[in-house]
């Protein structure tokens, strides 16, 4: 590999993984590497499996042509400093990832949002793709929310917008982990889901899902993949549960089409992107009730960069911050 340096590597910094590529200017990842974050083992434990991932796609002929390096990390964090405040589920509190990450390897290095890197990720270089006001909306254990306005990610005052998933749905509904009731992320994430599947066997509804489990019949341990069969096979309760989740996201999405006048809308995480199309058909019913005129020509949109998408989102992270800088 010879030529210009026009490589960027992208690190995804996850509780269960870590992984990183080599990308190339054409968004082409061309070497990656993920491994276990360990995250029990304590904040130096995590640096240095972050440090030996980064070097594992790399070699000395590479690391010449190797302009910066992004990393999506879950918050809260500051984005200007590289700095993590507190990250609960990792153990990183007040730890300078970015300068750590800089001064080892001699490049710039630029930290966001986990989610928002996903959602840049997707502007630059997926489901985003020549539109200038994108909203990524990421459905997992909770919900996560980014936001690219006039072709830049917002971070708003307090350097953390784009909680979409603590967007207030139904105040008297379920606790949140936040401590708020009714949030989107009480309402429409996975937990939430498998919660109310839960509840519903309880009750004595019957369900498919109860297949792809063991004798103790812990739906948590259902993969995304069992409940889209279940889904897509007509299971009641997985389609009922579903489409109710999605039609929570959609009253949220709903609301950010008057508030924020985006274009686009891109779904993505594990349910998500297991049921597809299917699963957008409820949120896009929730557009048409828009105010006249306010949501001519928005999309909704599944996200198109699959399991590369940390990756690519912090080399896009990467090379956008480049030329701001």
């Amino acid at each position: 590999m010879s030529g210009q340096r026009n490589f960027v590597i992208g690190v995804d910094l996850g509780g269960t993984n870590i992984a990183a590529g080599l990308v190339n200017s054409a968004g082409q990842v061309l070497r990656q590497e993920k491994v276990k974050t360990k995250a029990q083992k304590g904040a130096q434990e995590i640096l240095d499996r972050l440090m030996s991932t980064i070097e594992k796609v790399s070699d000395k002929d590479t690391w010449k042509q190797v302009q910066a390096i992004g990393i999506g990390s879950p918050g809260p964090l500051d984005p200007e400093t590289g700095v993590i405040l507190d990250t609960p589920n990792l153990s990183l509190k007040n730890c300078p990832l970015g300068p750590a990450v800089q001064v080892r390897f001699g490049v710039p290095v630029f930290v966001d949002n986990d989610v928002n890197v996903g959602t840049l990720g997707e502007y630059v270089y997926g489901a985003g793709r020549g539109f200038r006001n994108v909203v990524g909306i990421f459905v997992g254990t909770g919900i996560g929310g980014g936001l690219i306005l006039d072709g830049k990610l917002w971070h708003g005052t307090s350097k953390n917008a784009g909680e979409i998933g603590h967007m207030v749905i139904q105040p008297d509904g379920p606790l949140c982990g936040c401590g708020n009731r009714g949030c989107l992320e009480a309402l429409a994430s996975r937990k939430s889901i498998m919660r109310d599947l839960a509840l519903a066997v309880q009750n004595g509804r019957p369900t498919s899902l109860l297949d792809s489990v063991g004798k103790d019949r812990d739906l948590l341990k259902v993969r995304s993949k069992a409940i889209a069969k279940s889904y897509h096979n007509g299971d009641p309760l997985v389609k009922e549960t579903l489409d109710k989740a999605a039609g929570y996201i959609g009253l949220a999405v709903k609301s950010l089409v008057h508030l924020l006048g985006a274009e686009l809308f891109v779904l993505g995480g594990g349910v998500v992107e297991a049921i597809g199309e299917a699963f957008l058909e409820p949120i896009r019913a929730e557009v048409l009730h828009c105010l006249p005129g306010t949501a001519e020509g928005v999309e909704v949109r599944i996200s198109a960069l699959g399991d590369q998408a940390g990756i690519l989102g912090a080399a896009a992270l990467a090379r956008t911050r480049l030329t701001e800088s």
